[in-house]
């Protein structure tokens, strides 16, 4: 996904004019701190942050990254939502806004916050705390409205020009080409009649595109005529034509500027050109906050008259009406057209449908998720996971408010998916929010506990981590619950490794494994009860034990199409061979560590792995190489929040990498090679160390 350093949107469709604006946003940029393009919806804001945002990019060391703020509910999600876009998946028990802080302390790059109107105070608070504590962060942000935070530099951004410039004209011509490369202006009056209709949508583009998409049911020049009849621009009125929704007009004139009223009015026609399904497909599709896919549609949207076979015909009316935009098999809506999709839900009186639908639709997801934890699709259900994480949230807040066993169900079940990918803290809020809701026992509820436990040990909280393992256990055995038992082991045995006590989580996890035997050995309860086996063998120095059990263990991963546990299992063989002086086995396990990890997007995995890949380089003498590698797993290790972690038996064998790593090169060479893995881009650094050939 990431081509340079940051991340920012793809531009999906030409860009038109701007030449004025983004001279001004260029300076603005170069000279100031906060920048924030203001105007109405529809009037190209995120457009030209992008284009600017693009055109200064490589100015920045740390890189140009997007955070979409547009389908935040609440302002809860603003902090994970500002730091999953900064590659920050912190692990510790902090206030996020402080690891935050931290995290882009050192760090001199560009950050947009595309759509921030619906959050401005929150916004405003968390940019004077970052840009306080961040002397290297430039902020541009796009708002219909200024934030009000200090030293923030405001540019509106004005609609198109539409007389004496072609540029209106220019993106109504781009866009009719879009729809149909065959269509053009070329007929007599067309080129007239397409200005007219720039000018009575005032060079809004979003009301341009709109107009443009209609010209399939209509020529330019009728276009014109009917557009003509419902702006009344001159007289600073928006008319009504007969029939017309009463959503067109969403308030009277001193709320709302007219251009604004103008766009609304632009969308309201372009909504009575939609069918009567393709109208109620718009309002039942607003619930989703991120792009989806067909079957997501069906699922969220099919009911009444919209059959799924319906839902299919009417996506693609949308599409064809550029309501939803279609990239390959995804689709979105703009925040805008999810606005009035969303009150014509509410006119319909259908909103807690819509709800009831959309939760039911990621409770499923969520149920999938879990039964594909072992199996072919491990790794595609870690990225749905992680690539809806605001709609499974949305789904979450609802049915907490109104469907309590489902959101403790829905908690359980995508917990883990959340504690392996860095979303600790939401992980553990949703699950004790679950918990405190619920009744006080059920198979939801071990669950949740278990969720918790986990997340806790991550965040090194191990008191808290002991007493969930300790509950779970006792509620397996009293349910005499076997997967059950076998979760409970992993979480109190792996809190047991991570506290010093490997004969305890060895004693445990053998005899609930034997305990157990009923189990399929591909279970996912089972396969991480047999990886604290194979952590507490190494730490106790019984590495042929040990080796014979990761091998047997990565090989059942691997016959079930498990990633999660087998990389885990390439990590200790990797170390067995280190611990045994086989640092070419010991290099090519952790290689193979660090390419699951990095399939499940699991910074955490990566910089354990990319620790132990240094210390295999350095026993070959490859002494800079170790170092830029070592660098590396320092920015992993920053992205989580920690300093290096792991089973304490690590301690020893990173701090012989180091000695091996300066012996062999030097201490100028060692910190200069370091201080390149430290500064490296985290996808070229893992990439350089994946590379297997030597430099000696």
């Amino acid at each position: 996904m990431m081509t340079k350093v940051g991340y920012l949107p793809e531009e999906t469709s030409s860009f038109v004019g701007r030449r004025a604006e983004l001279a001004r946003l260029h300076t603005a940029l170069t000279t100031r701190r906060m920048t924030t393009l203001i105007g109405p919806g529809g009037v190209g804001k995120t457009r030209l942050a992008l284009r600017a945002a693009r055109a200064v990019a490589d100015r920045y060391p740390d890189g140009a990254w997007w955070a979409d703020l547009s389908p935040l509910y609440d302002d809860r999600l603003l902090l994970p939502t500002v730091s999953d876009a900064v590659g920050l998946a912190d692990h510790t028990l902090r206030m996020p806004v402080e690891a935050l802080c931290e995290w882009l302390g050192d760090k001199h790059l560009l950050l947009v916050l595309d759509s921030a109107e619906h959050l401005r105070g929150p916004c405003s608070h968390l940019l004077a705390e970052i840009l306080t504590t961040s002397i290297g962060l430039t902020v541009l942000v796009t708002s219909r409205q200024p934030l009000g935070t200090r030293g923030e530099h405001v540019v509106e951004v004005p609609p198109l020009p539409v007389d004496g410039a072609p540029d209106a004209l220019q993106l109504f011509a781009d866009r009719l080409r879009a729809t149909d490369p065959r269509a053009g202006l070329d007929a007599p009056g067309d080129e007239a009649a397409a200005a007219e209709i720039c000018r009575r949508l005032e060079g809004i583009p979003l009301a341009i595109e709109l107009a443009a998409a209609g010209i399939g049911r209509h020529s330019v020049a009728q276009l014109a005529t009917r557009i003509g009849t419902r702006f009344d621009t001159r007289s600073g009125t928006v008319a009504l034509a007969p029939g017309g929704s009463r959503l067109d007009l969403l308030a009277d004139e001193n709320v709302w500027p007219r251009r604004h009223r103008t766009l609304r009015t632009a969308i309201g026609w372009s909504h009575e050109l939609c069918t009567p399904l393709e109208r109620l497909l718009w309002a039942r599709l607003t619930p989703l906050r991120t792009d989806f896919d067909a079957e997501v549609a069906r699922e969220v949207c099919a009911g009444g008259p919209l059959t799924p076979d319906e839902v299919d015909r009417a996506l693609q009316g949308l599409v064809a009406q550029s309501v939803v935009q279609r990239d390959g098999d995804r689709y979105r809506m703009l925040d805008t057209l999810r606005e009035y999709g969303r009150m014509w839900l509410a006119e319909l009186g259908e909103a807690r449908a819509a709800a009831d639908r959309h939760a039911g639709s990621f409770l499923g997801l969520a149920r999938r998720a879990h039964e594909g934890w072992t199996g072919p699709h491990q790794v595609s259900w870690y990225h749905k996971v992680s690539d809806t994480h605001l709609d499974l949230c949305a789904a979450l807040e609802h049915l907490l408010a109104h469907d309590v066993e489902g959101a403790q169900e829905m908690a359980g079940r995508v917990g883990f998916f959340w504690a392996c990918c860095g979303h600790l803290s939401e992980a553990r809020n949703y699950a004790q929010r679950a918990l405190d809701a619920g009744p006080a026992e059920g198979p939801h509820r071990t669950r949740l506990q278990w969720v918790l436990g986990v997340a806790a040990l991550l965040q090194s909280d191990f008191a808290t981590a002991e007493k969930y393992g300790a509950l779970c256990t006792a509620t397996a055995l009293y349910d005499r619950d076997d997967e059950g038992m076998l979760g409970a082991t992993y979480l109190s045995g792996l809190t047991r490794l991570m506290t010093g006590e490997p004969a305890a989580a060895l004693e445990a996890a053998g005899r609930v494994l034997r305990m157990t035997e009923g189990v399929p050995v591909d279970s996912g309860h089972r396969l991480r009860c047999r990886l604290v086996t194979v952590f507490a063998l190494t730490a106790l120095g019984r590495l042929a034990e040990s080796e014979a059990a990761a091998t047997a263990l990565r090989r059942a991963c691997e016959r079930a199409g498990e990633f999660w546990t087998r990389s885990y299992a390439d990590y200790q063989l990797a170390l067995i061979a280190l611990l045994q002086g086989r640092p070419e086995a010991s290099a090519t396990h952790a290689r193979a560590m660090l390419a699951g990890k990095h399939r499940l997007r699991d910074s955490f995995g990566i910089a354990l792995g990319l620790d132990l890949l240094a210390a295999a380089i350095a026993a070959q003498g490859a002494g800079a190489q170790a170092a830029r590698v070592y660098g590396t797993g320092h920015a992993y290790w920053r992205m989580v929040g920690h300093p290096q972690r792991g089973t304490p038996e690590l301690a020893p064998v990173r701090e012989r990498c180091e000695r091996q790593a300066r012996a062999a090169v030097g201490d100028e060479a060692y910190q200069r090679a370091f201080e390149r893995g430290q500064s490296d881009n985290a996808e070229v650094g893992l990439a350089a160390a994946l590379r297997t050939e030597l430099q000696l």
